[in-house]
């Protein structure tokens, strides 16, 4: 009979076509295994939870364990327990080092030569992670686990931080089903521009207590907890990324107090004090010798009075920072324990992920300064000084105190040439698995090297495709080895490095790398191809500290050719060395189109510098308002906040514009209508018009110019988020909405 004939019957006598069917039970797991719903990866039996932590900007020896003035006690309990990596390699930058800790690729391989921001259209230096580099979130998601990542992303590509997205480089896009915190190089301990997934949140404007650091590590356990209750059997993989203690530095005043007076004796003999105590608790060898600070930063003993007690506050700021991110981070083990999974998590800890930021000479109260170009006086400063850390500064310290922190090496972040930019402290915890703890591991580590090692831990081999996307080669080398035997020979034998232009080769103890002839601190206008190299034997000089080019000139050669053959491999070429130039938004794609209008009407979306009409000495806005009523206040059209950023509103019924380029009143311009509107619709409009001296900011209401003023330039890479008819995220005190009804906002540059 054929199918038709078959309805056919059944239509015309649908009992007896019913009577001739066996009824049957519908299907169920057998051995729970389904035959048709689509399996679930399970992960290996007894596979161990992954814990990766990685800080910012924390050097060698800040924390107690490694010699330093901070107390961590949760760190420091992990290096009792676990085991103490002392050669742990970074990438000299935060976007690289963790593009290469997610991967296990070399930071060039997978477009991340440097940080998103100066990105250049060459394959080492795109911003881009590849479809071809599986990151650590995708492959155990892959393998049965679930993935949370919490903190810091800065390696999603400019022109995709909008709310459009592209969201295949956001950290869901990379395999990690949950995400919490925030994408840029650094945030506001007390108003940070939130994300959720790939929602925009704003933190609780009435918790008076708020602070990023505690919020994380809420959203940590919450997380946690959903993970563990709903299947308390499937492993979990954690990455948790806090700002901590990249600028701005920030921290609860109570926890800057702990530190009160205790490094008035100065980063000169703070650095003598950390040296003496590496070589007591063995860190490192008897025979190193103490590298000398640049002579740049001024001996402590030739500064005033003020300017000691303003700068052994802030580093009194940063360490208090540091204490209270890990009295955080102790709720998570503490929670581990309490549900009985603490034993059986591999614990990565990466205190840093270069060395400690060398970004301000004298220290500053606003990060975003310098790109105003601004330097601001200790008289500046001074006047902020019972404000340093907290939600009204947002600072960093001096470069005396950066040095000091990498000791026993010579200088720190962005400088890849020496060891002091490359090495980080590192734990690993395993309570299940390592049976040695509280002991040293002097092996040659880099941060390449952590994703094998947890492939190793879990018994997975990573794939060689995924999406239909064949993979490059893991370039890390698995450390596993190094748990059981704390003398195993070095695997990971060579490995080069790169940032900016400043560059080395290590070779079994010989490091060959380039000079430091600029100053991190300011614009790098050298030619890197015209950089001296230099020759040191780590085997015998700990610390860099001597160089013998000179004595041993094939080796230098041989290192040299080692060098530019990892380059043609991974993608180094072309070299460049100016940071301040490449921020220049003409060497990237942009997040909108450049030279046409955009409109937008208010809501809680936010828009990225980059993802926005940037400012320029052409840009115009255009807003349309509906009053209700003479007194109506309220937001407009912002971005940025105090610290740097612009806002067009209503105050009681004047429409005001305020140019805020570099949070200080002296390069602040306010434009304000001398009448307040009437009841009905207006159109507001601000702008810049070039003038043969300066450019004119200028403010018309319908039409009718209200008011103007001069300026010398305009600041384009204002920071910060733009919200249409919202407040700027630090403002807590103004109203969330306009009284006024807002219309479109258009925008040309």
């Amino acid at each position: 009979m054929t199918a038709i004939a078959v309805a056919a019957a059944a239509l015309a006598s649908p009992a007896s076509y019913a009577q001739n069917q066996s009824a049957q039970e519908p299907p169920v797991a057998e051995n729970g295994q389904w035959q048709h719903y689509p399996a679930r990866p399970e992960a290996p039996e007894g596979a161990p939870n992954i814990l990766v932590v990685m800080t910012d900007d924390v050097g060698y020896s800040a924390a107690a364990s490694f010699g330093g003035p901070v107390a961590m006690p949760n760190f420091d309990r992990l290096a009792r327990e676990g085991l103490q990596y002392t050669q742990l390699h970074t990438t000299a930058m935060c976007s690289p080092s963790r593009a290469a800790l997610l991967t296990g690729r070399n930071h060039h391989a997978v477009g991340n030569g440097s940080i998103s921001n100066v990105s250049i259209d060459a394959p080492g230096y795109t911003s881009v992670i590849p479809k071809s580099a599986a990151t650590l979130g995708r492959v155990l998601r892959d393998n049965g686990y679930d993935t949370g990542f919490f903190g810091k992303n800065h390696n999603t590509p400019d022109w995709d931080l909008g709310p459009m997205g592209s969201f295949e480089n956001w950290p869901i896009g990379w395999g990690f089903n949950y995400f919490y915190g925030f994408n840029a190089a650094g945030t506001d301990q007390f108003n940070p521009p939130l994300l959720e997934n790939i929602n925009f949140v704003r933190r609780d404007p009435n918790d008076e207590d708020y602070i990023f650091d505690r919020d994380l590590v809420d959203h940590m356990l919450g997380w946690l907890s959903a993970q563990h209750g709903t299947a308390p059997d499937k492993p979990f993989f954690m990455y948790y990324a806090p700002g901590t203690v990249h600028g701005p530095q920030q921290a609860p005043r109570e926890w800057i107090d702990k530190f009160a007076g205790q490094f008035d004796m100065g980063w000169d003999e703070l650095q003598r004090q950390i040296f003496a105590r590496q070589k007591e608790m063995g860190l490192i060898p008897q025979t190193a010798q103490m590298p000398e600070m640049t002579e740049d930063v001024p001996r402590w003993n030739t500064l005033t009075s003020d300017q000691k007690r303003l700068y052994a506050r802030m580093m009194e700021v940063a360490a208090g920072q540091l204490a209270f991110m890990d009295y955080q981070f102790g709720r998570v083990l503490d929670r581990l324990k309490e549900i009985g999974e603490l034993d059986n998590t591999l614990i990565i800890y990466v205190q840093g992920d270069n060395g400690a930021a060398l970004h301000d000479l004298h220290g500053s109260t606003n990060t975003y300064s310098q790109f105003a170009g601004v330097v601001m006086t200790e008289e500046e400063m001074l006047a902020q000084f019972d404000e340093l850390g907290g939600e009204d500064t947002f600072g960093d310290y001096p470069v005396g105190w950066g040095l000091a922190l990498n000791t026993p090496f010579p200088w720190g972040k962005t400088v890849a040439s020496k060891l002091g930019g490359q090495l980080d402290g590192m734990v690993v915890s395993w309570p299940d698995r390592i049976t040695d703890g509280g002991t040293l591991r002097t092996q040659f580590t880099h941060v390449i090297d952590i994703a094998p090692t947890i492939y190793e831990a879990i018994g997975i081999t990573p794939p060689e495709e995924v999406d239909g996307v064949a993979q490059q080669p893991i370039d890390g080398i698995s450390f596993a080895y190094t748990f059981d035997d704390a003398d195993a020979p070095a695997r990971h034998r060579e490995q080069y490095f790169e940032m900016l232009g400043s560059r080395a080769y290590y070779k079994d103890g010989w490091l060959a790398s380039t000079s430091v002839n600029w100053k991190p601190w300011e614009a790098n206008k050298t030619d890197p191809y015209q950089t001296p190299w230099e020759l040191y034997n780590l085997n015998e000089d700990y610390t860099q500290v001597r160089d013998v080019s000179s004595q041993y000139p094939e080796k230098l050669e041989e290192l040299q050719l080692d060098f530019d053959s990892a380059a043609e491999r991974y993608n180094i070429y072309p070299l460049s060395a100016d940071f301040f130039g490449r921020i220049d938004p003409k060497y990237r794609p942009t997040g909108v189109q450049q030279g046409a209008s955009h409109t937008y009407y208010p809501s809680d979306f936010r828009y990225p510098a980059r993802a926005f009409p940037i400012m320029t000495n052409t840009w115009q806005a255009d807003a349309e308002i509906t009053v209700g009523g003479q007194g109506d206040s309220g937001p407009i059209a912002v971005q940025g906040g105090k610290f740097s950023g612009w806002a067009l509103s209503l105050e009681d019924g004047f429409p005001q514009f305020i140019y805020n380029p570099s949070g200080r009143a002296q390069e602040r311009r306010i434009l304000r209508s001398p009448v307040a509107l009437p009841a009905g619709t207006h159109r507001i409009a601000v702008g810049f018009t070039p003038q043969a001296q300066g450019v004119l900011l200028s403010m018309t209401v319908d039409g009718e110019q209200v008011d103007e003023v001069v300026i010398d330039r305009v600041v384009g890479s204002l920071a910060g988020e733009a919200l249409i008819g919202r407040p700027q995220v630090d403002d807590r005190n103004g109203p969330r909405r306009c009284d006024c009804t807002v219309g479109p906002v258009t925008f040309t540059n």
